[in-house]
């Protein structure tokens, strides 16, 4: 069969998302897990837009052996030079460069011409490829350059010594179509291509729900690696799916295009990442959402009863779910906790976490009938916080039809005790302004979003805040049966960002 080579870009385009950024720690984490996924590059970051990110592509690059670790850069030698610090450690490196090549991205954000900036992408292909062998160039916005002129580029960059050329529907524009004949064109007029001397990559956006479209009719027509995420997570609206393009793969096989995924590994990999980036799976999401192998009208019921293939193309095992998966109740012990965690991909590596994750378990398994897989994730990310400066000792609100809310709070902070009292319109603005009067900083709510992860009166919910504080954004994470409780605990999770 065909090859398709998977790069995986969560850990840094995927990571662009408000509210999702992870620490170094965090980070490695990730890497290892797509390591044992199978993804054959993995985009380890920007490196000198941060001393956060330049540090992640060093610890990452020791952390893991053998998928190639890429840096991405502009066209620009400093980019680079920052790059080829970072990538030291890496057993396999690649340098990710590349400039705008649209009539758009060339008047306005380069205020330039097409032949300089012809010039510029060879200049930074020819740099890169001085330090390491395996360089990729990125046309952005490509799906809005001609194709004529795409291929002008692209030809010049391969001669240049580019292996991989990324072809960017950065803006999600595209038709799938439409990109599937800029991949043919480009195949068909790019000297270099057609030889193996180079490859050609899709990397699509999800601005009109195509990005999965776009990506398998740009491997259907040439392209033969694919720029893809967890969940499919990423700037604005997100990114092509890692899972969908290897699940379709997997599925139609009559393509005859394979890749190095181990499909059995990608529910744990959503699960983790969805934890760790605080951002939940929608349940109608293909492939990982909860609802992706549940059937609830009687005919499809009654045909999965008969026969699973009647309404099923996948196997859920194939996928890594477990049909006969361990039910938790307050009954479970520390092993059958740990040993959920290790299969929905969350690694506790000392017996004192995972008692203090036991007995938070046991608390919410107390006021629930079964503890569910988002439950765990849940607590398990929720336990980050317990090295917080500012903790959450009571809280107290009385509330009801007729009434004035009022709320009695008592914060930890650093060891210090505070109390105090508020008024407010429902209980969630009582116990926040309770909560501000002890912490005394001019904050300003921007976002509130409380999303419940089953339907059960006793469900777990989640909370999401966004807070503007002296010009900056903060967002922060809480989830408790009680969505009082939760609201607080994710302001008070916006507070120790600001003041970490």
């Amino acid at each position: 069969m065909d090859r398709l080579f998977i790069f995986d870009t969560t850990l840094r385009d995927g990571e662009q998302v408000p509210g999702c950024q992870l620490n170094t720690v965090e980070k490695i984490q990730v890497a290892k897990q797509l390591e044992q996924l199978g993804v054959d590059v993995i985009e380890a970051g920007f490196p000198i837009s941060s001393p956060g990110d330049f540090n992640s592509v060093i610890e990452i690059s020791k952390a893991v052996t053998w998928p190639t670790i890429c840096a991405l850069t502009r066209a620009v030698q400093k980019d680079i030079d920052v790059a080829v610090e970072s990538l030291e450690y890496a057993k396999r490196k690649r340098i990710h460069t590349g400039i705008g090549t649209s009539d758009s991205h060339i008047k306005y954000k380069f205020n330039s011409n097409r032949e300089e900036i012809i010039e510029r992408a060879v200049a930074a292909v020819k740099y890169a490829k001085k330090f390491v062998e395996d360089v990729e160039f990125y046309a952005e916005d490509a799906g809005r350059t001609d194709n004529e002129y795409l291929a002008r580029v692209i030809e010049a960059v391969v001669k240049a010594g580019a292996t991989v050329c990324n072809i960017p529907d950065t803006t999600g524009y595209c038709l799938p179509q439409e990109y599937g004949e800029k991949i043919k064109y480009l195949m068909e007029h790019v000297d270099g291509l057609s030889s193996g001397k180079a490859i050609l990559s899709t990397h699509c956006h999800n601005d009109l729900g195509m990005a999965t479209a776009n990506t398998m009719s740009g491997i259907l027509n040439g392209a033969r690696q694919a720029e893809v995420t967890i969940n499919g997570i990423g700037e604005r609206a997100g990114n092509t799916s890692l899972e969908e393009i290897s699940m379709i793969l997997k599925c139609h096989k009559t393509i005859g295009i394979d890749t190095n995924i181990n499909t059995t590994k990608i529910y744990p990999t959503s699960r983790m990442v969805s934890s760790l980036m605080n951002m939940p799976v929608q349940p109608n999401k293909a492939i990982v959402g909860r609802n992706a192998f549940a059937h609830s009208s009687g005919i499809h019921q009654d045909g999965v009863l008969k026969n699973v293939q009647t309404y099923e193309i996948m196997n859920p095992k194939d996928v890594g779910l477990d049909d006969n998966s361990i039910v938790l109740t307050a009954r479970s012990g520390r092993a059958a906790l740990k040993y959920r965690l290790e299969v929905l991909g969350v690694d506790i590596d000392n017996e004192k976490k995972l008692d203090t994750l036991y007995q938070k378990f046991l608390a919410l398994a107390d006021r629930k009938k079964e503890v569910n897989d988002d439950d765990i994730l849940t607590l398990a990310g929720a336990d980050s916080s317990e090295n917080h400066g500012v903790k959450l000792d009571f809280l107290q609100v009385t509330t009801g039809m007729g009434v004035k809310s009022v709320a009695s709070i008592g914060l930890d902070i650093s060891g210090q005790k505070f109390e105090a009292a508020a008024t407010g319109n429902g209980p969630v603005d009582a116990a926040i302004k309770a909560l501000k009067k002890i912490i005394m900083k001019q904050m300003t709510l921007k976002e509130f979003t409380i999303q419940a992860i089953s339907k059960g009166s006793d469900d777990m919910g989640k909370v999401h805040m966004q807070v503007e504080y002296n010009g900056s954004l903060y967002y922060g994470f809480g989830a408790n049966t009680d969505i009082v409780t939760a609201s607080v605990e994710a302001y008070i999770d916006c507070i120790n960002k600001f003041r970490n």
